[in-house]
This record gives structure tokens, sequence and C-alpha cells, in this order.
């Protein structure tokens, strides 16, 4: 029982860090408007921190613009100065009606960087991965001296790597993927 709470463990362990990254990349912008792009910017709603999209509907009308419409007039200037306040790097138009957000194309110095970006954060969901497998095949070694034999140690250290690998490969096409997705002009 002990061999298949440890491979569950890594495994759950694994799964995370590979969802992670999946949020992760989907908040880095490839030139393309998304909604998602708001997603970790916050504005004061009557004294509570809330998402944009909790107090505004968010569209997306074309692949260069994102559309912000304030449930509540008095919302404009607190999401005005949210976007501004933020990461984003993008400058708001207001028309009394609606919020744009214009995404400007991006530059190929620019596109290296979000590359090398997306890099960094496949490679610490590696980490994660190999940290899993790590503390799965330590756990199996020391149920050892609780009596567990070591031919089911050796292959339950398999099935460890086995699921390492599978998530490994994983994490490479999901990288693999945003990197198409940020040079594709």
């Amino acid at each position: 029982m002990e061999v298949k709470e440890y491979l569950q463990n890594a495994e759950d362990s694994m799964q995370l860090a590979t969802e992670y990254l999946d949020d992760t990349l989907s908040h880095i912008r490839a030139g393309k408007a998304s909604a998602r792009l708001l997603d970790g910017i916050r504005v004061d709603y009557y004294g509570t921190q809330s998402p944009i999209s909790n107090v505004a509907n968010v569209s997306v009308p074309d692949a260069r613009t994102i559309a912000i419409t304030p449930w509540e007039k008095s919302m404009f200037k607190e999401i005005e100065k949210a976007i501004i306040n933020s990461e984003l790097g993008i400058t708001p138009e207001n028309n009394g009606e609606v919020i744009r957000l214009s995404i400007p194309p991006l530059t190929e110095e620019r596109r290296r960087q979000l590359v090398k970006q997306s890099k960094s954060e496949a490679e610490n969901a590696k980490v994660s991965v190999r940290n899993a497998r790590r503390e799965a095949i330590e756990g199996l070694k020391k149920e050892i001296k609780n009596g567990l034999s070591e031919d089911v140690e050796k292959d339950a250290e398999n099935e460890v790597q086995k699921l390492h690998d599978k998530y490994m490969k994983k994490i490479d096409a999901v990288f693999a993927d945003k990197e198409k997705e940020i040079l594709t002009v």
C-alpha cells in the first residue's frame, strides 16, 4: 500500500507542476489579445480587491483588441488606473462607454525575451517534477527499513522514473507550443 501512496503523491505533484506551468504561460502575452492577460490585475471595488472580470464584462472583439465594459460608471477610473499600474505595459483608451486595450505587435527582441521567460517557467516546472521524483524515491528507500522488499522498491523506482519522463515530455510540449505561439508573427 505504501508504494501506491508514494507513486500517487509523486504523480499528483508532477501534475500540479504541469498545470501551474500551463496557467503561468497563458498569462504571457504572445502578441494576441486574450482576456486572460487581465487575470492578475485587481481593482478596488468597495474596499475589496477584485479581478477586473468581477466588475466588468471583458471581451476580445478581434486579435489585437480587448474591450472592457464596466458594470458601473464609477469603475472606469479604477480599472484604467489598475491597468496603467500593472506590468501589462498597455495604455487603456476610454470613450466613456468602453475601455479598449490595443495590443501592439511584438518586436523581435520582445519575442526573444518572452521565449526566455517561458523557458525559465518551464525549467521551474521541470525542477518541481524532479523534486517530486526525488522525494518519492527517498521515501521508497526508507520503506526498505520498514520491511519493503528491494525488488518491489526497484520496480516502484522504475514506475516513478516513467512518471518523471512522461511529465518532462508534457512540459517540453507545453513550452514548444508557447514558443511557437510567441514566435509566430
